[in-house]
Protein backbone atom coordinates (compact mmCIF):
# COMPACT_ATOMS: atom_id res chain seq x y z
CA UNK A 1 0.00 0.00 0.00
CA UNK A 2 2.59 2.56 1.09
CA UNK A 3 5.05 1.64 -1.68
CA UNK A 4 2.61 2.56 -4.42
CA UNK A 5 1.67 5.79 -2.64
CA UNK A 6 5.32 6.78 -2.21
CA UNK A 7 6.00 6.18 -5.88
CA UNK A 8 3.01 8.31 -6.91
CA UNK A 9 4.02 11.09 -4.49
CA UNK A 10 7.52 11.19 -5.99
CA UNK A 11 6.04 11.37 -9.47
CA UNK A 12 3.57 14.02 -8.20
CA UNK A 13 0.69 12.02 -9.60
CA UNK A 14 -1.49 12.11 -6.49
CA UNK A 15 -4.25 14.58 -5.82
CA UNK A 16 -4.01 16.47 -2.50
CA UNK A 17 -6.99 17.55 -0.44
CA UNK A 18 -6.61 20.57 1.85
CA UNK A 19 -9.34 21.05 4.48
CA UNK A 20 -9.61 24.61 5.76
CA UNK A 21 -8.77 27.37 3.30
CA UNK A 22 -7.71 30.14 5.64
CA UNK A 23 -4.34 31.71 6.43
CA UNK A 24 -2.72 28.26 6.64
CA UNK A 25 -4.60 26.20 4.08
CA UNK A 26 -4.61 28.62 1.16
CA UNK A 27 -0.81 29.25 1.18
CA UNK A 28 -0.36 25.47 1.36
CA UNK A 29 -2.59 25.07 -1.70
CA UNK A 30 -0.38 27.54 -3.52
CA UNK A 31 2.77 25.52 -2.77
CA UNK A 32 1.27 22.15 -3.71
CA UNK A 33 0.01 23.53 -7.02
CA UNK A 34 3.36 25.23 -7.66
CA UNK A 35 5.08 21.87 -7.12
CA UNK A 36 2.90 20.21 -9.74
CA UNK A 37 0.18 18.60 -7.63
CA UNK A 38 -3.54 18.87 -8.32
CA UNK A 39 -5.41 20.12 -5.26
CA UNK A 40 -8.99 19.94 -4.07
CA UNK A 41 -9.68 22.54 -1.37
CA UNK A 42 -12.45 21.99 1.19
CA UNK A 43 -14.15 24.51 3.44
CA UNK A 44 -17.56 24.78 5.12
CA UNK A 45 -17.62 28.55 4.53
CA UNK A 46 -19.63 28.96 1.33
CA UNK A 47 -18.57 32.61 1.02
CA UNK A 48 -14.91 31.61 0.88
CA UNK A 49 -15.54 28.86 -1.64
CA UNK A 50 -17.65 31.22 -3.77
CA UNK A 51 -14.88 33.81 -3.77
CA UNK A 52 -12.23 31.25 -4.73
CA UNK A 53 -14.39 29.76 -7.48
CA UNK A 54 -14.76 33.30 -8.84
CA UNK A 55 -10.97 33.68 -8.82
CA UNK A 56 -10.86 36.07 -5.86
CA UNK A 57 -8.56 35.87 -2.85
CA UNK A 58 -9.58 37.02 0.63
CA UNK A 59 -6.00 36.87 1.97
CA UNK A 60 -3.74 39.80 1.19
CA UNK A 61 -0.53 37.91 0.45
CA UNK A 62 -2.29 35.42 -1.84
CA UNK A 63 -3.05 37.33 -5.01
CA UNK A 64 -6.39 37.05 -6.84
CA UNK A 65 -4.47 36.70 -10.09
CA UNK A 66 -2.89 33.50 -8.75
CA UNK A 67 -6.23 32.15 -7.51
CA UNK A 68 -7.90 32.95 -10.83
CA UNK A 69 -5.15 31.21 -12.77
CA UNK A 70 -5.00 27.96 -10.79
CA UNK A 71 -8.78 27.68 -10.48
CA UNK A 72 -9.19 28.39 -14.17
CA UNK A 73 -6.62 25.74 -15.10
CA UNK A 74 -8.28 23.13 -12.89
CA UNK A 75 -5.14 22.69 -10.80
CA UNK A 76 -7.09 23.90 -7.77
CA UNK A 77 -10.73 23.00 -7.22
CA UNK A 78 -12.35 24.66 -4.16
CA UNK A 79 -15.51 22.99 -2.89
CA UNK A 80 -17.87 22.53 0.04
CA UNK A 81 -18.59 18.95 -1.07
CA UNK A 82 -16.73 16.69 1.35
CA UNK A 83 -17.76 13.62 -0.65
CA UNK A 84 -14.91 14.59 -2.95
CA UNK A 85 -12.45 13.49 -0.25
CA UNK A 86 -12.64 10.09 -1.87
CA UNK A 87 -10.93 11.59 -4.95
CA UNK A 88 -7.70 12.49 -3.15
CA UNK A 89 -4.78 10.37 -1.95
CA UNK A 90 -3.48 12.80 0.70
CA UNK A 91 -5.63 14.87 3.07
CA UNK A 92 -4.15 17.82 4.96
CA UNK A 93 -6.21 19.27 7.82
CA UNK A 94 -5.78 23.02 8.45
CA UNK A 95 -8.72 23.91 10.69
CA UNK A 96 -8.81 26.34 13.67
CA UNK A 97 -8.05 25.33 17.25
CA UNK A 98 -9.43 28.14 19.43
CA UNK A 99 -9.92 28.26 23.18
CA UNK A 100 -13.22 28.01 25.03
CA UNK A 101 -14.36 30.79 27.36
CA UNK A 102 -12.62 28.86 30.18
CA UNK A 103 -9.29 28.75 28.31
CA UNK A 104 -9.62 25.09 27.50
CA UNK A 105 -8.87 23.59 24.07
CA UNK A 106 -11.72 23.68 21.59
CA UNK A 107 -10.89 20.71 19.38
CA UNK A 108 -14.38 20.58 17.90
CA UNK A 109 -13.13 21.65 14.46
CA UNK A 110 -10.56 18.84 14.43
CA UNK A 111 -13.09 16.31 15.64
CA UNK A 112 -15.79 17.33 13.15
CA UNK A 113 -13.23 17.26 10.34
CA UNK A 114 -12.09 13.76 11.32
CA UNK A 115 -15.73 12.65 11.37
CA UNK A 116 -16.18 14.13 7.90
CA UNK A 117 -13.16 12.20 6.64
CA UNK A 118 -14.03 8.86 8.27
CA UNK A 119 -16.95 7.76 6.05
CA UNK A 120 -14.94 8.74 2.96
CA UNK A 121 -11.62 7.27 4.11
CA UNK A 122 -10.21 4.76 1.67
CA UNK A 123 -7.29 2.35 1.69
CA UNK A 124 -3.98 3.91 0.78
CA UNK A 125 -4.82 7.46 1.89
CA UNK A 126 -2.48 9.65 3.92
CA UNK A 127 -4.05 12.02 6.46
CA UNK A 128 -1.96 14.81 8.01
CA UNK A 129 -3.12 17.16 10.77
CA UNK A 130 -1.53 20.63 10.73
CA UNK A 131 -3.73 22.40 13.29
CA UNK A 132 -1.77 23.46 16.38
CA UNK A 133 -2.85 21.39 19.36
CA UNK A 134 -1.70 19.58 22.50
CA UNK A 135 0.58 16.54 22.30
CA UNK A 136 -1.54 13.45 21.85
CA UNK A 137 -4.35 14.91 19.75
CA UNK A 138 -3.51 13.03 16.55
CA UNK A 139 -3.26 9.66 18.30
CA UNK A 140 -5.93 10.11 20.97
CA UNK A 141 -8.60 12.07 19.07
CA UNK A 142 -8.15 11.71 15.31
CA UNK A 143 -6.93 8.10 15.14
CA UNK A 144 -9.86 6.45 16.99
CA UNK A 145 -12.37 8.25 14.76
CA UNK A 146 -10.61 7.06 11.60
CA UNK A 147 -10.06 3.51 12.86
CA UNK A 148 -13.74 3.22 13.82
CA UNK A 149 -14.26 2.65 10.10
CA UNK A 150 -12.56 -0.75 10.42
CA UNK A 151 -9.46 0.45 8.57
CA UNK A 152 -6.19 0.21 10.48
CA UNK A 153 -3.47 2.84 10.61
CA UNK A 154 -0.11 1.79 9.12
CA UNK A 155 -1.87 -1.05 7.30
CA UNK A 156 -4.82 0.49 5.47
CA UNK A 157 -4.19 4.22 5.84
CA UNK A 158 -1.46 6.54 7.12
CA UNK A 159 -1.66 9.31 9.71
CA UNK A 160 0.82 12.03 10.70
CA UNK A 161 1.14 15.47 12.27
CA UNK A 162 3.03 18.40 10.75
CA UNK A 163 2.54 21.77 12.46
CA UNK A 164 1.89 24.86 10.36
CA UNK A 165 4.52 27.58 10.69
CA UNK A 166 2.96 30.43 8.74
CA UNK A 167 4.18 33.97 9.38
CA UNK A 168 1.87 36.26 7.37
CA UNK A 169 3.41 39.53 6.28
CA UNK A 170 6.99 38.31 6.65
CA UNK A 171 8.66 38.71 3.22
CA UNK A 172 11.73 36.75 4.35
CA UNK A 173 9.84 33.49 4.87
CA UNK A 174 7.11 31.63 3.00
CA UNK A 175 5.41 28.26 3.28
CA UNK A 176 8.02 26.82 0.92
CA UNK A 177 11.11 28.19 2.70
CA UNK A 178 10.13 27.42 6.31
CA UNK A 179 11.40 23.97 7.43
CA UNK A 180 8.56 21.50 8.01
CA UNK A 181 8.51 19.34 11.13
CA UNK A 182 6.86 15.95 10.52
CA UNK A 183 5.97 13.16 12.94
CA UNK A 184 4.02 10.03 12.07
CA UNK A 185 1.79 7.69 14.05
CA UNK A 186 4.13 4.97 12.81
CA UNK A 187 7.13 4.60 10.50
CA UNK A 188 5.11 4.15 7.30
CA UNK A 189 3.04 7.23 8.07
CA UNK A 190 6.17 9.23 8.84
CA UNK A 191 7.87 8.15 5.62
CA UNK A 192 4.91 9.11 3.44
CA UNK A 193 4.34 12.47 5.13
CA UNK A 194 8.04 13.34 4.95
CA UNK A 195 8.09 12.52 1.26
CA UNK A 196 4.94 14.51 0.56
CA UNK A 197 6.21 17.69 2.22
CA UNK A 198 9.64 17.14 0.76
CA UNK A 199 8.14 17.89 -2.66
CA UNK A 200 6.95 21.37 -1.64
CA UNK A 201 9.26 22.76 1.08
CA UNK A 202 13.02 23.30 1.14
CA UNK A 203 13.61 21.16 4.22
CA UNK A 204 11.73 18.49 6.16
CA UNK A 205 12.61 17.93 9.82
CA UNK A 206 11.53 14.41 10.85
CA UNK A 207 10.85 13.70 14.52
CA UNK A 208 10.17 10.42 16.28
CA UNK A 209 6.40 10.67 16.67
CA UNK A 210 3.28 12.72 16.11
CA UNK A 211 3.46 13.74 19.76
CA UNK A 212 6.98 15.13 19.32
CA UNK A 213 5.81 17.16 16.32
CA UNK A 214 2.80 18.47 18.27
CA UNK A 215 5.06 19.41 21.19
CA UNK A 216 7.49 21.19 18.86
CA UNK A 217 4.89 23.75 17.76
CA UNK A 218 3.65 24.25 21.32
CA UNK A 219 7.23 24.90 22.48
CA UNK A 220 7.81 27.46 19.72
CA UNK A 221 4.79 29.48 20.76
CA UNK A 222 5.35 29.16 24.50
CA UNK A 223 8.90 30.41 24.00
CA UNK A 224 7.58 33.56 22.34
CA UNK A 225 4.73 34.03 24.80
CA UNK A 226 6.98 33.82 27.86
CA UNK A 227 9.63 36.15 26.44
CA UNK A 228 7.06 38.72 25.29
CA UNK A 229 5.51 38.59 28.75
CA UNK A 230 8.95 39.22 30.24
CA UNK A 231 9.53 42.40 28.24
CA UNK A 232 5.94 43.52 28.82
CA UNK A 233 6.45 43.23 32.57
CA UNK A 234 9.80 45.02 32.35
CA UNK A 235 8.13 47.76 30.32
CA UNK A 236 5.69 48.41 33.17
CA UNK A 237 8.53 48.52 35.70
CA UNK A 238 10.82 50.68 33.55
CA UNK A 239 8.00 53.17 32.88
CA UNK A 240 7.83 53.76 36.63
CA UNK A 241 11.62 54.06 36.78
CA UNK A 242 11.78 56.51 33.89
CA UNK A 243 13.72 54.07 31.70
CA UNK A 244 12.91 53.48 28.03
CA UNK A 245 12.45 49.69 27.56
CA UNK A 246 12.94 49.97 23.79
CA UNK A 247 16.29 51.69 24.24
CA UNK A 248 17.34 48.99 26.71
CA UNK A 249 16.36 46.15 24.36
CA UNK A 250 18.19 47.75 21.44
CA UNK A 251 21.31 48.15 23.56
CA UNK A 252 21.09 44.56 24.86
CA UNK A 253 20.71 43.35 21.26
CA UNK A 254 24.27 44.45 20.50
CA UNK A 255 25.51 41.48 22.54
CA UNK A 256 26.55 38.93 19.89
CA UNK A 257 25.59 35.90 22.01
CA UNK A 258 23.14 34.88 24.71
CA UNK A 259 20.40 37.41 23.91
CA UNK A 260 17.50 37.53 21.46
CA UNK A 261 15.30 40.64 21.34
CA UNK A 262 11.58 40.46 22.02
CA UNK A 263 9.47 43.61 21.94
CA UNK A 264 6.67 44.81 24.21
CA UNK A 265 3.29 45.80 22.86
CA UNK A 266 -0.41 46.32 23.58
CA UNK A 267 -1.09 42.61 24.04
CA UNK A 268 -0.79 39.40 22.07
CA UNK A 269 -2.66 38.73 18.85
CA UNK A 270 -2.89 36.24 16.04
CA UNK A 271 -4.05 32.64 15.95
CA UNK A 272 -1.06 31.11 17.77
CA UNK A 273 0.66 32.83 20.67
CA UNK A 274 -2.41 33.96 22.67
CA UNK A 275 -3.99 30.51 22.36
CA UNK A 276 -1.61 27.60 21.85
CA UNK A 277 0.30 27.69 25.17
CA UNK A 278 -2.96 27.03 27.03
CA UNK A 279 -3.39 23.78 25.09
CA UNK A 280 -0.36 22.42 26.94
CA UNK A 281 -1.53 23.91 30.24
CA UNK A 282 -4.77 21.96 29.86
CA UNK A 283 -3.01 18.74 28.90
CA UNK A 284 -0.55 19.10 31.79
CA UNK A 285 -3.44 18.80 34.28
CA UNK A 286 -3.82 15.18 33.17
CA UNK A 287 -0.36 14.59 34.65
CA UNK A 288 -0.91 16.73 37.75
CA UNK A 289 1.77 19.13 36.58
CA UNK A 290 1.37 22.91 37.08
CA UNK A 291 2.62 25.01 34.15
CA UNK A 292 3.39 28.17 36.10
CA UNK A 293 5.51 29.94 33.47
CA UNK A 294 2.79 29.54 30.84
CA UNK A 295 0.02 30.75 33.12
CA UNK A 296 2.01 33.73 34.44
CA UNK A 297 2.97 34.75 30.90
CA UNK A 298 -0.68 34.55 29.88
CA UNK A 299 -1.72 36.66 32.86
CA UNK A 300 0.81 39.39 32.02
CA UNK A 301 0.10 39.43 28.28
CA UNK A 302 -3.68 39.50 28.67
CA UNK A 303 -3.38 42.45 31.06
CA UNK A 304 -1.69 44.67 28.48
CA UNK A 305 -4.85 46.07 26.80
CA UNK A 306 -5.93 47.30 30.23
CA UNK A 307 -2.57 48.99 30.69
CA UNK A 308 -2.96 50.71 27.30
CA UNK A 309 -6.38 52.05 28.23
CA UNK A 310 -5.09 53.31 31.59
CA UNK A 311 -2.26 55.05 29.73
CA UNK A 312 -4.77 56.76 27.44
CA UNK A 313 -6.84 57.86 30.43
CA UNK A 314 -3.80 59.22 32.28
CA UNK A 315 -2.51 61.01 29.17
CA UNK A 316 -5.91 62.65 28.67
CA UNK A 317 -6.08 63.64 32.35
CA UNK A 318 -2.74 65.39 32.00
CA UNK A 319 -4.30 67.37 29.16
CA UNK A 320 -7.23 68.31 31.42
CA UNK A 321 -9.54 65.96 29.51
CA UNK A 322 -11.60 63.06 30.84
CA UNK A 323 -11.67 59.82 28.89
CA UNK A 324 -15.47 59.99 29.08
CA UNK A 325 -16.62 61.85 26.02
CA UNK A 326 -13.11 62.00 24.55
CA UNK A 327 -12.59 61.25 20.87
CA UNK A 328 -9.99 58.46 20.51
CA UNK A 329 -8.68 57.50 17.08
CA UNK A 330 -7.15 54.00 17.09
CA UNK A 331 -4.50 53.36 14.45
CA UNK A 332 -4.06 49.71 13.48
CA UNK A 333 -6.46 46.81 14.04
CA UNK A 334 -4.52 43.88 12.58
CA UNK A 335 -2.70 41.77 15.15
CA UNK A 336 0.69 42.71 13.69
CA UNK A 337 2.13 45.16 11.20
CA UNK A 338 1.49 44.97 7.46
CA UNK A 339 -1.07 42.13 7.53
CA UNK A 340 -4.84 42.09 7.09
CA UNK A 341 -5.39 39.47 9.80
CA UNK A 342 -7.22 40.81 12.89
CA UNK A 343 -7.62 37.49 14.73
CA UNK A 344 -7.20 37.81 18.49
CA UNK A 345 -5.90 41.36 18.02
CA UNK A 346 -5.65 43.32 21.30
CA UNK A 347 -7.18 46.27 19.43
CA UNK A 348 -10.66 44.80 19.88
CA UNK A 349 -10.37 44.65 23.67
CA UNK A 350 -8.80 48.12 23.75
CA UNK A 351 -11.73 49.55 21.79
CA UNK A 352 -14.30 47.85 24.01
CA UNK A 353 -12.59 49.01 27.22
CA UNK A 354 -12.42 52.60 25.94
CA UNK A 355 -16.09 52.48 25.02
CA UNK A 356 -16.99 51.15 28.47
CA UNK A 357 -15.27 54.23 29.92
CA UNK A 358 -17.39 56.48 27.72
CA UNK A 359 -14.89 57.33 24.99
CA UNK A 360 -15.99 57.88 21.40
CA UNK A 361 -13.78 55.54 19.39
CA UNK A 362 -12.93 55.60 15.71
CA UNK A 363 -10.27 53.58 13.93
CA UNK A 364 -8.12 53.47 10.83
CA UNK A 365 -6.27 50.52 9.34
CA UNK A 366 -5.08 50.46 5.73
CA UNK A 367 -5.50 46.68 5.65
CA UNK A 368 -8.77 46.22 7.59
CA UNK A 369 -11.51 48.44 6.10
CA UNK A 370 -14.24 47.05 8.36
CA UNK A 371 -14.12 45.28 11.71
CA UNK A 372 -15.06 41.62 11.17
CA UNK A 373 -17.07 39.70 13.67
CA UNK A 374 -14.74 37.80 15.96
CA UNK A 375 -15.42 34.90 18.32
CA UNK A 376 -15.28 37.15 21.39
CA UNK A 377 -16.03 40.55 19.82
CA UNK A 378 -18.71 41.93 17.55
CA UNK A 379 -18.04 45.62 16.95
CA UNK A 380 -19.89 47.34 14.12
CA UNK A 381 -17.37 49.84 12.79
CA UNK A 382 -15.71 50.86 9.53
CA UNK A 383 -12.37 52.58 9.11
CA UNK A 384 -12.34 56.35 8.85
CA UNK A 385 -10.18 58.18 6.37
CA UNK A 386 -6.85 59.28 7.79
CA UNK A 387 -6.63 63.01 7.11
CA UNK A 388 -5.24 66.07 8.88
CA UNK A 389 -8.82 66.82 9.91
CA UNK A 390 -9.52 63.37 11.39
CA UNK A 391 -6.26 63.48 13.32
CA UNK A 392 -6.84 67.02 14.59
CA UNK A 393 -10.36 66.09 15.71
CA UNK A 394 -9.07 63.34 17.98
CA UNK A 395 -8.38 64.12 21.61
CA UNK A 396 -6.02 61.15 21.52
CA UNK A 397 -4.49 59.18 18.67
CA UNK A 398 -3.71 55.66 19.90
CA UNK A 399 -1.25 53.58 17.89
CA UNK A 400 -1.95 49.86 18.38
CA UNK A 401 -0.43 48.37 15.21
CA UNK A 402 2.62 50.00 13.62
CA UNK A 403 1.93 49.46 9.92
CA UNK A 404 4.68 50.52 7.52
CA UNK A 405 2.09 52.46 5.52
CA UNK A 406 1.76 55.02 8.30
CA UNK A 407 3.69 58.27 7.89
CA UNK A 408 4.61 58.82 11.53
CA UNK A 409 6.08 62.33 11.21
CA UNK A 410 2.94 63.38 9.32
CA UNK A 411 0.68 61.87 12.00
CA UNK A 412 2.67 63.64 14.73
CA UNK A 413 2.40 66.89 12.76
CA UNK A 414 -1.39 66.87 12.72
CA UNK A 415 -2.23 65.27 16.08
CA UNK A 416 -2.46 66.81 19.53
CA UNK A 417 -1.79 63.77 21.70
CA UNK A 418 -0.40 60.38 20.62
CA UNK A 419 -0.23 57.28 22.82
CA UNK A 420 2.34 54.97 21.22
CA UNK A 421 2.32 51.27 22.18
CA UNK A 422 4.97 50.29 19.61
CA UNK A 423 7.71 52.93 19.91
CA UNK A 424 6.94 53.90 16.31
CA UNK A 425 7.25 57.65 16.96
CA UNK A 426 10.67 57.41 18.62
CA UNK A 427 12.51 58.77 15.60
CA UNK A 428 10.12 61.63 14.89
CA UNK A 429 12.08 64.83 15.47
CA UNK A 430 10.36 67.67 17.29
CA UNK A 431 6.81 66.35 16.92
CA UNK A 432 4.02 68.88 17.36
CA UNK A 433 1.96 66.23 19.13
CA UNK A 434 2.68 65.19 22.68
CA UNK A 435 3.95 61.60 22.45
CA UNK A 436 3.29 59.23 25.34
CA UNK A 437 4.77 55.72 25.34
CA UNK A 438 2.53 52.98 26.70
Amino acid sequence: MSGELLDRIEKREIRVGVIGLGYVGLPLVREFVSAGFRVVGFDIDRAKIGALQAGKSYIKHIGSDLVSRIVGSGEFQPTTDFDRLSEVEAIVICVPTPLTAHREPDTSYIESTARSIAPRLKRGQLVVLESTTYPGTTRELVLPILEATGLLVEEDFLLAFSPEREDPGNPKHSTRTIPKVVGGIGPRSAEAAELLYGQVVVRVVPVSSAEAAEATKILENIYRSVNIALVNELKLLFLKMGIDIWEVIEAASTKPFGFQPFWPGPGLGGHCIPIDPFYLTWKAREYGFPTRFIELAGEINTSMPGHVVRSVSEALNEEGRSVRGADVLVLGIAYKKDVDDPRESPAFEVIELLRELGARVRYHDPHVPRLPRMRAHDIEMSAVELTPESLAAADCVLLVTDHSAYDYPWIAEHSRLVVDTRNAFAKVREPKARIVKA
